[in-house]
């Protein structure tokens, strides 16, 4: 595959942040995904969020595992710490990283099929244990890399060119709630403001920290029935050999207020309401704010913004009482304390 790479050159009165940064700086390589794509809406805004909450970027280990969204890392943040790991597996990836440097800011790039269909125990037990990351899902309902077919998160009836889904969608945000996330927030990729503030809170927060993004796919997920879909327009030669046409369309996007219930319309004339949550709504209640998701859930609603936070979050080295040194610095005395230790560990048990 050939990679385009950024000029460097910029002007040199383009705005810095406290650290001297400029937003290019924080920038990665020229994305390969479909023109039109939410994910890189959602790259732009973390682009946007770090740049001005600088962060130096070498403190960031963008982690990913397979699919549309795991790809996204390589379009921002370029200086950073990277790995893009297995179908499923970033979590536990992740983990161990956590686990031997504490000192890194830990960013988790997921979609939907890689955290609700294969990856669904990994995403279930870094929520459990309160891994110190940002979880971001860039759900689009659909496996983009291979041709479209729903994913576990697709609504039940939605129609694809081909097949009609008859499961009942998994909700990442309601599971996240249940298994004790301590930040759990959604947006949709389309609404910059919005998700620019979420990023920057998930990021500062101590603890794991959910970010459900839905992020249309413009190539597959283009019927009318789903909640997550821009239309794309397909084309193809039947003779020969058969080609995939992507055309260019502008990017659609929100800005309306808190407590608003907003309705998009889509380019295949498709319907998407979105409701953001009031400005008066207390995040801090797991329970209300479990109700509130299925309420609006049942008026075809999706809800967007903060749902939980909870304030005294600890993070997983707290559970486990881990030195505040990180492990990848210990020495040979430290790792290996002697004979003596070892009994002492050992009476302790007895």
């Amino acid at each position: 595959m050939t990679y385009i790479a950024k000029p460097k050159l910029h002007h040199r009165d383009i705005p810095t942040n406290a650290l001297g940064f400029t937003h290019r700086d924080y920038e990665g390589r020229i994305s390969t995904l479909c023109a039109g794509c939410g994910h890189d809406s959602i790259s732009a805004a973390l682009i946007q969020a770090c740049f001005e909450l600088s962060i130096e970027p070498h403190r960031v280990a963008k982690l990913s595992g397979i699919g549309c969204s795991s790809k996204t890392p390589d379009y921002f943040l370029g200086q950073s710490h990277g790995f893009n790991s297995v179908h499923g597996r970033m979590p536990s990836v992740l983990t161990g990283a956590n686990l031997a440097n504490r000192d890194l800011i830990y960013l988790g790039v997921s979609g939907d099929g890689d955290s609700a269909s294969i990856g669904i125990g990994q995403f279930a037990h870094a929520m459990r244990r309160g891994v110190n990351m940002v979880y971001v899902c860039e759900n689009n309902g659909v496996y983009g890399l291979t041709k479209g077919q729903f994913s576990a998160t697709a609504d039940k009836g939605s129609k694809s060119k081909t097949a009609v889904n008859h499961d009942a969608p998994i909700d990442l945000v309601s599971m996240a709630l249940v298994l004790g996330a301590s930040f759990v927030a959604r947006s949709f990729s389309g609404d910059k403001k919005q998700l620019v503030p979420l990023l920057k809170a998930a990021l500062s927060h101590r603890g794991v920290a959910v970010l459900d993004v839905i992020s249309p796919c413009v190539q597959f997920n283009n019927n009318p029935q789903s909640t997550k879909s821009y239309d794309f327009v397909r084309a193809h030669n039947e003779a020969v050999n058969r080609i995939d046409v992507i055309e260019s369309k502008a990017e659609i996007t929100v800005d309306y207020a808190p407590g608003e219930v907003v309705t998009v319309h889509q380019h295949d004339g498709s319907l998407l309401k979105l409701s953001k949550l009031q400005a008066d709504y207390d995040p801090r209640d797991r329970a209300k704010a479990m109700a509130y998701l299925q309420e609006h859930h049942a008026r075809g609603e999706v809800v967007t913004g903060l749902l939980f936070l909870d304030p005294e979050a600890e993070d997983l080295h707290a559970a486990l009482g881990t030195t505040k040194l990180p492990l990848n610095q210990l020495g040979e005395r430290e790792l290996c304390p002697g004979s003596k230790a070892l009994a002492a560990v050992n009476d302790s048990y007895r």
